[in-house]
């Protein structure tokens, strides 16, 4: 017998980690409700997207769904879903055109970490300091280690820039959710990398300032794990907005991703979608 379902507005799940030996806690934000979703692995599960879609922002139904959750008018008016989000190195902040200054003084104007992260495979990639260990649990990283600590997130941006020139900034989502990465030996490619963009790096301090690019050399590499009993050997993903009943057994969660023995399903994909969702 199902349990009684649950419905309302889907956020990205929330991932903690109550240490650095535990594995990752899971929680689906489902309205008001926060669903733990770690008892859920190795029952069937039923998730149903009921042809709502309410922007995160404003609230204002829309059809469909920008930037994770948004509607077209807020995408085109808020800072937060400008250009420079996705490419952080193109900000405008310093020539008086941001679209909100003091939202950009509050998540832009801060320091924010350039680390490397073993998901798919090596990568690159930058987060406000106030984001660690999220940003790598998002990303389903089995292993994370922070290199850089950066004044603001254009000019972490230009730093990934630099490293991204020898390394992916991108996570292979099939490879990622096919089973476990080979382990990396992170403080050895730390080594390896800053000493390719050596000179890049020090061009930047020169024009920012020695402070403003500063290494972090003092932390260990943090090892994830993730709540999976079974990975999907082709893992195919399932699409709400053709097929909106998804049903199966859950075999595990990994990033933001719900690993179910009939298909894949990204949940933030689907930020500020109605669902409803039910556990037998």
């Amino acid at each position: 017998m199902a349990q009684l379902e649950t419905q309302g507005s889907v956020r990205k799940m929330l991932g903690e980690l109550a240490d650095a030996a535990a594995t990752v806690d899971y929680k689906l934000p489902l309205g008001e409700q926060r669903i733990a979703l770690n008892d859920a692995i190795g029952k069937q599960i039923r998730l149903q997207a009921l042809g709502q879609i309410n922007c995160v922002h404003c609230g204002r139904k829309t059809k469909k769904s920008f930037n994770q959750g948004y509607c077209y008018p807020c995408v085109t008016k808020l800072a937060q879903c400008d250009s420079c989000i996705m490419s952080p190195e193109k900000c405008h902040y310093h020539l008086g055109t941001c679209r909100d200054p003091a939202w950009g003084e509050q998540f832009c104007m801060t320091d924010h970490i350039v680390y490397l992260a073993n998901s798919s495979g090596l990568k690159v990639g930058i987060t406000r300091a106030t984001q660690i260990p999220t940003r790598w649990i998002d990303q389903g990283a089995s292993q994370a280690l922070p290199i850089l600590r950066v004044a603001t997130r254009q000019q972490s941006g230009l730093v990934e820039d630099l490293i991204r020139q020898h390394v992916a900034d991108k996570t292979n989502w099939r490879a990622l959710l096919r089973g476990e990465p080979e382990q990396l030996d992170l403080i050895a490619e730390r080594e390896r990398l800053l000493g390719l963009v050596g000179e890049g790096i020090e061009a930047l301090q020169a024009q920012f300032g020695l402070q403003a690019i500063q290494p972090i050399n003092d932390i260990a590499p943090l090892q994830i794990r993730y709540p999976v009993e079974h990975y999907v050997a082709k893992p195919q993903s399932a699409n709400l907005d053709k097929e909106p009943l998804l049903e199966g057994t859950l075999l595990g969660i990994k990033g933001q991703y719900l690993l179910l023995d009939t298909a894949v399903i990204n949940i933030r994909k689907y930020t500020a979608y109605q669902l409803a969702f039910s556990v037998s």
